[in-house]
């Protein structure tokens, strides 16, 4: 049988010990001092023994009250420490969030969103793991993390989410491009071009194949797996590309320009994704706000790389 023992049963045995008296001890208890009797009464009854002698004028700890008195200070101690530190997380002065996202998201965005974080929450750790969508929903899935930032994906449905902002896509190219002094594109014209795409995997693949599936482009033999990879295969006339406007910033540093495209309303959605009824940490939570708030007023992306 567990032992139920209250912090007011042992906070009342404490101050007998320290005063050694039951009516200081019970006034220092805000109790009455048949009251207060009664209390110490029932703590022996759930210890199974004697802890106080009281046939003298000044009261005195059995052997077993003066072991019990370092047994009844460890788990006030521990108590109080207990609630110290649900205090400091219900505060956001201790916690941890996990989260993964899109390498592009990860790269650019979040990182703001994270300094702006650690800077209100210092206390708080705050792990990243970049990988692609089905990778992401993977580690929530395994609890390993609390949120995903990504794009659309085939597991998407088992999660909840919420739209944080619509991706739009550009084409990027070199500036000596017959392209390139346009200032938006249509999908027509994109016919007969070298296009670079990204790897099947990715989120921004499937939505590129539906919008240039009825376009004639030139099929370069480049499918690649990283944003950097295709810059640079821009960058030396291989061809050019389809893009999200969060990713344009893998293109900054080259000799690129990037156009707008109209998409006839194919978009990438962006989502923040979360388990299903699952409540998030006070911490995960703060962190989840803030997100969605970053992407509410979001910097705009300079189209003229």
């Amino acid at each position: 049988m567990q032992p139920n023992i209250s912090t007011k049963l042992l906070h009342a045995f404490l101050a007998l010990n320290e005063c050694r008296h039951f009516t200081r001890a019970a006034q220092r208890c805000h109790l009455s001092q048949s009251a207060f009797s009664v209390v110490i009464q029932k703590l022996e009854t759930t210890v199974g023994t004697q802890l106080v002698e009281r046939d003298t004028r000044n009261v005195t700890l059995t052997a077993e009250g003066e072991i019990f008195v370092e047994v009844a200070r460890s788990l006030v101690a521990d108590i109080e420490s207990a609630f110290s530190d649900m205090a400091d997380y219900v505060a956001r002065r201790k916690g941890r969030v996990s989260m993964a996202a899109l390498p592009s998201l990860a790269a650019n965005g979040l990182p703001a969103v994270i300094a702006a974080y650690k800077k209100q929450f210092q206390g708080i750790s705050v792990q990243l793991y970049d990988a692609l969508s089905d990778q992401c929903l993977e580690l929530l899935r395994l609890g390993k993390v609390d949120l995903v930032v990504t794009a659309p994906g085939a597991r998407l449905m088992e999660f909840e989410t919420r739209t944080l902002c619509s991706d739009p896509f550009y084409l990027v190219c070199r500036r000596d491009h017959p392209l390139a002094e346009k200032t938006s594109i249509a999908l027509t014209d994109l016919t007969g071009c070298d296009l670079i795409h990204l790897a099947k995997s990715t989120s921004v693949r499937q939505k590129v194949d539906l919008l240039i599936r009825n376009i004639a482009v030139n099929d370069t033999g480049f499918e690649v797996e990283h944003l950097a990879t295709v810059a640079g295969l821009i960058e030396h006339g291989l061809g050019i590309s389809l893009v999200p406007a969060l990713t344009l910033f893998q293109f900054r540093q080259l000799n690129l320009k990037a156009i707008p495209v109209e998409t006839e309303g194919v978009i990438r959605p962006i989502y923040i994704v979360k388990q299903k009824d699952r409540n998030l940490s006070i911490a995960a939570r703060g962190m989840f706000d803030l997100i969605v708030a970053s992407f509410q007023n979001p910097a705009l992306p300079d189209p003229y790389l």
